[in-house]
């Protein structure tokens, strides 16, 4: 029953996140996308799904190929990837048992922390985004240079947490969905923290994508309708990740990543120095 009241939750969510994003972007006159950014949203969140992760590589692409000014990143990414991020959690947030009160609570805290985070972001100084995007490039790659050497936490085997750990990770979601609203994944963080604090990897999905899924859309209302957002990059990520998602979850699943991950290693450490050199040049 929980997670039906969650998955029904979520698609009202998402319809009406999809209503404010389509009337913002027809207010503005917007509402052709980009078709560089139909492109990348195809691409990263296909491979988002089969486990690279999203944020760090459209990042470094929109930084490389400069597609919005830097300020822009975090709320572009953030409305951008909210819908494919939400039919991922519609697909697979059934198909794995985790305590649902675990669940319900750090996706509840995900969310405030994002709420609080996204106010933040849109008035914070160019530089002070530069140097957390940037910052949290550099630790996306290292996260995936450990994970292609075997070298991030196994997890156990548990479904639930006792009380002590459980308000650990309720606290820990809290300050993710705040991260988040700056550009900072919250895939992989969640699922180290939950399998170091012993919850079985399987179960962790659940959990980060959910909270991914309820406060990107949340989070995501308030960046459309700020002045530091690009809506046509925006409905490209949006339009082309929603198929690509459904095909990487009922089609391929699963890939070969290794090689892969290497590339986004090279790709995503070479733009956080650009994002990095351009908030220090900004202090001096």
């Amino acid at each position: 029953m929980v997670v039906v009241i969650l998955l029904v939750s979520l698609a009202a969510l998402a319809l009406v996140f999809l209503v404010t994003l389509i009337a913002v972007a027809h207010a503005r006159n917007v509402l052709r996308p980009r078709s560089e950014a139909v492109a990348l949203g195809a691409v990263t969140n296909f491979f988002d799904t089969l486990g690279i992760g999203s944020f760090a590589p459209t990042t470094a692409w929109m930084k490389l190929r400069a597609m919005v000014p830097d300020s822009f990143i975090p709320a572009t990414l953030n409305t951008g990837h909210a819908l494919p991020t939400v039919v991922q959690a519609l697909i697979f947030i059934n198909l794995v048992r985790v305590d649902p009160f675990l669940l319900i609570a750090c996706i509840a805290a995900a969310v405030a922390g994002a709420v609080l985070g996204a106010p933040l972001v849109v008035r914070m100084p160019v530089r002070f985004v530069q140097g957390m995007v940037g910052f949290a490039m550099l630790i996306a790659a290292l996260l995936y240079a450990l994970a292609n050497l075997d070298l991030l936490p196994m997890g156990g085997t548990a479904l639930s947490l006792g009380k002590s750990l459980f308000v650990v990770a309720v606290a820990a979601h809290f300050v993710l969905g705040a991260l988040m609203a700056f550009g900072i994944g919250l895939y992989a963080p969640s699922l180290i923290l939950l399998s170091l604090l012993g919850l079985s990897p399987t179960a962790a999905f659940p959990v980060m994508m959910g909270a991914c899924a309820f406060l990107m859309p949340l989070s995501g209302m308030r960046f459309a309708r700020s002045e530091r957002v690009d809506l046509r990059v925006a409905l490209g990520l949006a339009i082309g990740g929603v198929p690509a998602v459904l095909l990487a979850a009922y089609v391929v699943k699963t890939l070969p990543l290794s090689a892969l991950r290497w590339g986004v290693v090279l790709v995503v450490v070479y733009a956080a120095t650009l994002l990095l050199r351009a908030a220090l040049r900004a202090v001096r």
